[in-house]
């Protein structure tokens, strides 16, 4: 267990808007022979077969990353970056595997670690999210996990049973160990405190880790996990062959799920938590009679209605997925509407989810899911764990995530109340890891993985609320150094979404499972102070 520095993280909260200057420049060379001098010094069983890539000093305001990132992913630039030494090595990790690990190594370091999470199959180093931890002074990871390719690439997995490995766990782990030892090697110095942070793949990678290695971090914030990927495509291929062909009776216009069909849970759901607002925050004590849309109704508008097939097919994507008596999956939350017809029904079945099972669940998912439940001995390090999941996810379903916290405090015992270490928060209006639906616009940034990527060069912390009380991250690291634990994160919202220039239009706190907020009857919807967790 660690001993609290409250010190040490308030001198970094009371500065976190100029969070990569609050520490005195260390400034060690940055150069491939140092680097290489390093590496060959560390005793560790990866020495041997890494090797230093590329070094290259990056200037304060300067930009590093990869201009020609896999299709589906913005270039991987990051910009508007502190004075660091960028370092690129390639590690062999069998006959026929190898991976790359990117370090981000700030002159104005703050004793800190940071690994960073990717996201869907993809290969790729995650140099925006590393670029927003190293403004706080981090030195900053990320693996291309064994391969090069975009997040809805599977080919590649294809009779590669060592790369399939290194993505479910191997890349990662092994990144952590030489890039620990690296960066103590580089400073001179131990790393007071190890921190990871991802979502989607990169909330699996994280969760995957604390179960293969205990003492890897101190803390994590995990955002929407696909922890339990072979059982998640298992249930996408069942409901897409629900609703396919879209040509048949049972099939719904695509078009009605955001329109009819939201609408339709959000009149019945929305006034809830207290006000109706257009956001859905207590979806799981809702029960919405979808026989109000049967077009055998009377008085039905014969263009806006569910036939009984379409009903039916309709309650099937909401229901759990069970296979006789065993429970595969939980179905989708209500709510999560509005990104069906982009994520889900199309005009045709997205060839991801069968692909998978073509190319890797046959292979190797006991290399890949998060699935070790018992994880004590990462409580037992004293790790702390964040876990926040959008309650409008319509691509890794919410109940996911509230089935794992729930199987984690089972397998943990009673000893420890789970919420001494490990807490959940739902991000009610939220989709996938970020973003709100047109209309819904609900307030979801709280500096999660990727949600930076959204708002501008040089984007870090929660823009204007550098702070514990808005920021994930704060929270999480004031949590594992000063022992406050995380009661609520207000999440923000601005007139434009991507803009925090153009002001800001929501706040609202987001509480700890199974708490929700309540509006207190009181003032504006639209700021967090009158709103409580109960």
């Amino acid at each position: 267990m660690h001993f609290y520095k409250s010190q040490i993280l308030g001198s970094l909260l009371a500065l976190a808007p100029q969070a990569s200057h609050a520490y005195p420049s260390i400034s060690p060379e940055c150069s491939l022979d140092n680097l290489s001098h390093q590496l060959s010094s560390i005793a560790s069983s990866l020495s041997n077969n890494a090797t230093i890539l590329s070094v290259t000093h990056v200037q304060l305001n300067g930009s590093y990353g990869d201009l020609n990132s896999p299709q589906g992913l913005p270039p991987l630039v990051s910009t508007g970056l502190p004075d660091l030494c960028a370092v690129e090595v390639n590690v062999t990790s069998s006959e026929s595997s190898s991976y790359t690990i990117s370090i981000f190594l700030p002159s104005k370091w703050n004793s800190r670690f940071l690994a960073t999470g990717g996201g869907g199959t993809g290969g790729y180093v995650n140099y925006l999210d590393m670029g927003v931890g190293s403004q706080y002074g981090f030195a900053t990871m990320s693996t291309d996990n064994g391969h090069r390719g975009s997040p809805y690439d599977v080919e590649w997995a294809y009779k590669n049973p060592q790369k399939l490995i290194d993505w479910g766990w191997r890349a990662m782990h092994r990144s952590v160990e030489l890039s620990k030892q690296l960066i103590k090697g580089y400073y001179g110095k131990k790393i007071q405190y190890s921190y990871y942070i991802g979502c989607s793949t990169g909330g699996r990678q994280g969760l995957k880790e604390a179960q293969v290695g205990a003492d890897s971090f101190d803390g994590m914030l995990i955002g929407a996990p696909a922890w339990w990927i072979s059982h998640q495509v298992a249930w996408n291929t069942k409901i897409s062959k629900d609703y396919y062909p879209v040509d048949d009776p049972k099939s719904i216009p695509n078009e009605l799920f955001s329109t009819l069909i939201a609408q339709t849970v959000a009149d019945q759901c929305d006034a809830i938590d207290g006000v109706r607002d257009g956001i859905i925050s207590d979806p799981e004590n809702c029960h919405p009679d979808f026989e109000a849309l049967s077009c055998n109704s009377t008085g039905a508008n014969s263009s806006a209605c569910l036939t009984s097939l379409q009903l039916e097919t309709l309650a099937k994507v909401y229901e759990d997925y069970y296979i006789g008596s065993e429970f595969v999956h939980p179905g989708l939350e209500l709510s999560s509407e509005p990104g069906w017809p982009q994520y889900l029904f199309a005009d045709a079945p997205t060839s991801w989810g069968i692909d998978y099972i073509r190319y890797i669940n046959l292979e190797s998912s006991h290399e890949i899911d998060a699935d070790q439940f018992d994880m004590s001995p990462y409580r037992d390090h004293g790790g702390k764990i964040l876990m926040y999941h959008g309650l409008s996810d319509p691509l890794i379903v919410t109940r996911g995530s509230s089935y794992f916290y729930e199987q984690v405090e089972l397998a943990t015992g009673e000893t420890y109340p789970i919420t001494d270490w490990f807490r959940l928060f739902f991000v009610p209006g939220m989709l996938h890891c970020s973003g709100s639906p047109p209309g819904v616009d609900a307030p979801w940034h709280i500096n999660g993985a990727g949600q930076n990527w959204q708002t501008g060069s040089g984007a870090y912390s929660v823009p204007g609320f550098q702070d514990s009380k808005h920021d994930a991250l704060l929270a999480l690291m004031e949590w594992v150094e000063d022992g406050k634990a995380v009661e609520q994160i207000i999440a923000t919202l601005w007139h434009n979404s991507t803009d925090p220039s153009s002001g800001v239009w929501k706040q609202r706190p987001l509480c700890p499972h199974p708490k929700t907020a309540k509006y207190n009857g009181v003032g504006d919807v639209n700021e967090a102070q009158n709103w409580n967790c109960a």
